[in-house]
C-alpha cells in the first residue's frame, strides 16, 4: 500500500504542476533568453550570436532525427527512417536560410566585435562534426579540436567509429536481396567511405525496379535530399563567410574561405548520383 500511496501523490505533485505550468517554463524560456551574453558593445553582435546559438538547436534536432533514422534502417525498418529524413531536409532549408540573415552583417560592423571572439570559431561546432559523421565523412584528424574536452572527444570518436547513414542505407540493400562486395560491409567506418562498383549496381537495380524496391527508392531519394542541402548549406557557409571577411584566417586559426572551398569537393553517397549517368 505504502508504494502505492507514495505513486499516486508523486502523480498528483507532477499534474499539479502541470496545471501551473506556464508556457515559458516548458520551454525553458528564462534560460534560453539570457543565454545571449555580448562581449562588446557592438549592435550587431547579437544577431551573431543568436544566429550561431539557433543553428545549433537546428542541428540538435537534425542529430536527433538522424540518429534515430539510422537505428531504423540497420533494424530493417525503412518506412520511419523515410519520414525522419523528409523532416532533416526540412530543417537543413532553415539553416541554409540563416546564412542569408547573417550576411546582412557587413565587413566594417563584423570588425568592431571580431576581436572579442578569441579563438572561438565555427570550426569548432562539435554538433556540425557529427552531422558530417553521420552523412559518412569521416576524418580523424579533425578530432585534434577537441583533445582538452574529455567526454567530448571520447563523444566524437564513439561516433567516428559508429557506422553513417549510408553505411546503414548498403546494409539495406543486402537485407533485400541485393548482392554487395563483402569489403562494402565490413570495413573502417571511421573512414570515409569510397566508391564500390556492386553498390552502384544494386542501388540500380533499386532504381530501375522502383516498384519492386520502393522503400529502398524512397530512402535513395531523401539521402539524395539531405547530402543535396548539406553541400548547399556548405556553400552558403562558404560564401556568407567570403563577403563579410573576404581571405582572412578563421578565428579559430582555420584558413577560412580556402577551408570551406576544399570541403565544397567532399561529396556525399556517390553511386546514388553516378548512377543517374547510367540510368
Amino acid at each position: 500500500m505504502g508504494n502505492i500511496d507514495n505513486k499516486n501523490l508523486e502523480n498528483s505533485i507532477q499534474l499539479d504542476f502541470q496545471k501551473e505550468m506556464s508556457y515559458g517554463d516548458y520551454l525553458s524560456l528564462d534560460q534560453i533568453l539570457s543565454s545571449q551574453h555580448r562581449l562588446s558593445n557592438h549592435h550587431d553582435e547579437m544577431l551573431f550570436i543568436i544566429i550561431h546559438q539557433t543553428s545549433e538547436l537546428w542541428m540538435k534536432l537534425i542529430l536527433h532525427e538522424m540518429n534515430s533514422a539510422i537505428a531504423c534502417i540497420r533494424r530493417n525498418d525503412l518506412e520511419p527512417s523515410i519520414k525522419m529524413l523528409a523532416r532533416v531536409s526540412r530543417i537543413q532549408q532553415q539553416l541554409i536560410q540563416s546564412w542569408s540573415v547573417l550576411s546582412t552583417l557587413t565587413p566594417s560592423e563584423y570588425m568592431q566585435f571580431r576581436d572579442k571572439l578569441g579563438h572561438s570559431s565555427g570550426f569548432q561546432s562539435y554538433q556540425n562534426r557529427l552531422i558530417e559523421f553521420a552523412l559518412g565523412n569521416k576524418n580523424a584528424h579533425t578530432l585534434a579540436v577537441y583533445q582538452h574536452q574529455k567526454e567530448l572527444h571520447s563523444m566524437l570518436l564513439n561516433a567516428l567509429h559508429d557506422p553513417s547513414i549510408y553505411d546503414a542505407a548498403i546494409s539495406a540493400l543486402v537485407a533485400h536481396g541485393l548482392s554487395v562486395d563483402k569489403e562494402a560491409l565490413e570495413r573502417d567506418w571511421s573512414q570515409s567511405y569510397e566508391p564500390n562498383e556492386s553498390v552502384e549496381n544494386a542501388w540500380l537495380t533499386v532504381y530501375r525496379n522502383p516498384e519492386q524496391y520502393w522503400d529502398l527508392y524512397e530512402l535513395a531519394e531523401k539521402l539524395v535530399d539531405i547530402g543535396n542541402q548539406q553541400q548547399l548549406w556548405r556553400f552558403n557557409h562558404m560564401s556568407t563567410v567570403e563577403r563579410i571577411i573576404g581571405n582572412k584566417m578563421g578565428t579559430g586559426g582555420s584558413s577560412g574561405v580556402s577551408y570551406l572551398k576544399r570541403v565544397l569537393d567532399q561529396q556525399f553517397f556517390p553511386e546514388l548520383l553516378s548512377l543517374r549517368t547510367k540510368l
